[in-house]
């Protein structure tokens, strides 16, 4: 199937656009006549696959007459619709991809008939909660949230009908269906793609799965086939992938005739090449009567309070309003567009892509123009002039929306040297800012390339503001030890609920089991206390003789750039349990160097759920917001970090409370997430060698609905019957002991923090989505990166391996003993960004132990 004839890159016959790959890698996809009609092959870099798959039909990387891309997605509902039946296609939900699969969803959507619709979304929004999330790890950006306006949306009992643009090994849409069916369980599920390329093995496991979960799951999909790659394909696929990235625009590697235009180096390689040029250099601005950077808007007259796209859902009277109004739209567009305009490309943004696709539509059926449609993405990918290959140029430029998981280059693919003379750029309004206009800019790079730039902003959505019920006048006084915990009362205060007489303990091995396969969340149980063997506990003494001054070295810098940054009489509020040892560290700090004697407060957040909401609402009541500083004791890739702003930014559209600030101070930094740290070394914290005997006897937090309810503080256990073992003051103690000496060293690291650039780079999670990828997890929510997480994953989830840099010392000795008694490798890898890292077993189920999620025999 890997004839040079077939489907070009802008959908023309003509030479295969994989021809260029499959001939240099050896690529052949193998199936349905139709997919080389379909699909194009492209090279990035990524560890775990140097082939892409670029689909000619659906509108991203390739431009595509919209009727077309439109077409195919209501092909593809109109099949559903076939197999489900007119009663329960009635019925049912559809839930889109981002950012890839958000426009195609849309369009199965509307070839179902009425079916309400939700796409994924990368981008958060406050006031809206969230239905649930999920990570996609092989992709650039993996977190993908559902925050839908109605949150009946999901609950109903009829078929969900999930759209991504491509079916390969499955875990992201299998995974989706897990966790969704633990929350909303229903009969019937139905996968649609543009194509399958599931291997065989791959292809067994939906019945497999469907199975396990008790339900229906069909596949729907426009064609099929695999893709056969040689042995050494990723060998080759990095070796030219960094030949032409390497390689200048205007000079081609030795031996070949191939300008790589459009490559853009990365900063590995040292430089940057210009973006890609059209033929013969720029094709210049537009003409007189343009804004600054030769763009003008275009007024849609976009209908009031109607949604942008399913981000929030995306209802059938919504869809009938959107119908109504676009014809008047379009002529709007059509009337702006110059004199004589003969090839017109409508550019989508990012997860924007259903309305500019509908608009390019409605211009298409109506203009004399040539329309095409494709959209901005955030996945980088090689550029290489040549028709044999998918991505013949790339425009790069700064991200424009201020994206939650910060700043970032964007992508438009195939749209210079493509002989347009007008483009129209459709964004939504979160991202008509500065940086769009800027020099370097989106609008600036296609006013570059173009003649003629027009710019349509599609007012972005505000769900309106959810029911808040009414709650009790008075919420609880925080727990004290000694009635709750093993510190002293004015230590802390556990703003917490006490769940010691109820049974939550489960063995390790089953709560693996339950979380991994869906049926249960982490905080919902607690695993059995490990009990420190003698070795272990001899481990753990020494470790904090040795580093005690350094920790009170580190717990003196983060204290003094709280003080001088935050506040100078903050409010500590420890994320329980880690947290609290350092939070009561920094205290004593407080009163040992200013004589201040700062409130300490321990709250409850749960990944997947957030922070506490209630007791954000004791800590309102009763202090200024605006002094609250959050303690954690480390960063890991930096999840916590993100689920606390995201809490705090849900919680204040929600409850009109402002004033908290989601920056985190802790003391180790290893993942670069936060900006107050005491250090960004990756070393052993003795509080993480030990679970409650460390931490004033208390459990980690437990949020379950039969425990906990609307308005109750979070919960967690206080294990009394482990006094003889606790070590909690000890610990506090060894530290606090070395404030003296440390002082002058503490005081000096605050000073030069104070003075250096601390901005985050998420280094941490950029490692973690590497190693999920190169050790097949493709969950990065099983890599544990750090010496706390390893510990965590040694003690509390059922470890793989460890990964140990080389040559790392004397911390790592408890995490070698963990390992040796429970029999799992550590393996040594040079240039790990941190210390150690663990590993979840990935797809665990009891007597497995391969990562396939198979059993396999020793010899």
């Amino acid at each position: 199937m890997n004839d040079i004839q077939g489907t070009a890159a802008d959908g023309r016959p003509g030479v295969w656009s994989g021809s260029w790959v499959a001939r240099r890698l050896g690529v052949e996809l193998d199936g349905d006549d139709t997919l080389t009609g379909l699909l194009g092959l492209a090279l990035r870099r990524n560890p775990k696959r140097a082939h892409l798959l670029v689909s000619h039909v659906l509108g991203k990387h390739v431009p595509q007459s919209p009727s077309v891309v439109h077409g195919h997605g209501v092909a593809l509902g109109r099949r559903v619709r076939a197999l489900l039946g007119p009663g329960e296609a009635a019925r049912c939900v559809v839930l889109g991809y981002a950012e890839t699969a958000t426009g195609l969803g849309h369009s199965v959507a509307d070839g179902l008939g009425g079916a309400p619709y939700l796409h994924s979304t990368r981008r958060p929004v406050p006031g809206v909660r969230q239905a649930g999330g999920f990570e996609e790890s092989h992709s650039h950006a993996t977190s993908h949230l559902l925050l839908p306006e109605d949150p009946e949306l999901l609950a109903g009992t009829g078929p969900l009908v999930l759209v991504d643009d491509e079916f390969s090994t499955g875990n992201t849409v299998l995974n989706t269906v897990r966790a969704l069916h633990a929350r909303y369980p229903r009969e019937r599920y139905v996968v649609v793609a543009l194509v399958d390329m599931r291997s065989p093995a791959d292809a067994g496991r939906l019945d497999g799965f469907a199975r396990d979960i008790g339900a229906r799951v069909d596949l729907v999909a426009a064609a099929s086939g695999t893709v056969r790659l040689p042995p050494d394909v990723l060998e080759r696929g990095r070796a030219l992938v960094a030949r032409y990235e390497a390689a200048s625009p205007a000079q081609p590697p030795p031996g070949t005739g191939d300008a790589p235009r459009g490559a853009v180096a990365t900063p590995a390689a040292g430089r940057r090449a210009d973006d890609t040029t059209d033929r013969g250099g720029p094709a210049g601005r537009a003409g007189p009567g343009a804004a600054p950077g030769g763009v003008r808007r275009v007024d849609l007259g976009w209908p009031a309070g109607l949604p942008d796209g399913g981000r929030h859902g995306f209802t059938p009277a919504h869809r009938a309003r959107l119908e109504e109004a676009l014809p008047g739209m379009a002529a709007r567009i059509a009337a702006a567009l110059p004199a004589g305009a003969r090839r017109v490309l409508v550019l989508g943004f990012e997860e924007l892509m259903y309305a500019p696709l509908r608009l390019a539509h409605e211009l298409e059926r109506t203009g004399g123009a040539e329309v095409r449609f494709s959209t901005t993405t955030r996945s980088p990918v090689l550029a290489v002039d040549d028709p044999g290959y998918a991505i013949r140029t790339r425009l790069v430029f700064p991200a424009h929306d201020d994206p939650a998981d910060g700043p970032g280059e964007r992508y438009a693919y195939n749209v210079a040297a493509n002989g347009f003379d007008t483009v129209v750029a459709v964004v939504d309004s979160a991202a008509d800012t500065p940086a769009l206009h800027a020099p370097g800019g989106l609008a600036d790079r296609l006013a570059a390339h173009v003649p003629h730039v027009l710019l349509a902003v599609v007012p972005s959505y505000r769900p309106r503001d959810p029911h808040v019920p009414e709650r009790p006048p008075m919420l609880p006084d925080p727990l004290r030890g000694p009635a709750f915990s093993s510190y002293d009362p004015d230590e802390v205060g556990w703003l917490l609920q006490d769940l010691s007489e109820v049974t939550l303990e489960a063995p390790t091995e089953e709560r693996e089991e339950a979380i991994q396969r869906g049926g249960a969340h982490y905080a919902e149980s607690l695993p059995v206390e490990y009990q420190p063997s003698a070795r272990y506990r001899e481990l753990f003494h020494s470790a904090l003789e040795t580093s005690a001054r350094r920790l009170a070295r580190a717990v003196g810098a983060v204290t003094e750039l709280v003080l001088a940054e935050r506040s100078p009489r903050p409010v500590l509020v420890s994320l329980a349990r880690a947290g609290t040892p350092v939070g009561i560290l920094m205290r004593r700090w407080a009163r040992f160097r200013h004589g201040l004697d700062l409130p300490h407060y321990a709250v409850s957040i749960v990944r997947g759920r957030g922070i506490d909401a209630n007791a954000l609402r004791w800590l309102a009541a009763h202090h200024d917001p605006a002094d609250v500083v959050f303690v954690d004791g480390w960063t890991g890739k930096g999840a916590i970090t993100r689920e606390l702003a995201d809490a705090l930014r849900d919680f204040e559209a929600r409850e009109g409370v402002t004033g908290f600030d989601p920056e985190i101070a802790v003391l180790a930094d290893p993942g670069s997430c936060v900006r107050t740290y005491g250090t960004r070394d990756d070393f052993l914290i003795p509080s993480a060698c030990l679970n409650s005997t460390v931490s004033g006897l208390i459990s980690r937090t437990v949020l379950r609905a039969d425990l906990v309810g609307p308005h109750d503080f979070h919960g967690a256990k206080f294990y009394r019957d482990l006094a003889g073992a606790d070590l909690s003051r000890d610990f506090l103690d060894a530290v606090s002991a070395r404030f003296p000496e440390a002082a002058d060293a503490a005081l000096d690291r605050a000073k030069d923090l104070l003075a250096a650039d601390r901005t985050p780079t998420w280094a941490g999670w950029a490692a973690v989505e590497r190693i999920s990828e190169e050790y097949g997890i493709h969950d990065v929510n099983l890599v544990k990166p750090g010496v706390g997480e390893t510990t965590r994953v040694m003690l509390r989830r059922v470890p793989w391996k460890v990964l140990a840099r080389t040559g790392a010392g004397a911390d790592l000795d408890h995490v070698r003993l963990l390992a040796a008694q429970r029999g799992v490798p550590v393996e040594e890898v040079d240039g790990l960004p941190y210390t150690c890292v663990g590993l979840v077993h990935p797809r665990y189920t009891r007597g497995a132990t391969g990562a396939d999620g198979t059993a396999v025999t020793a010899g």
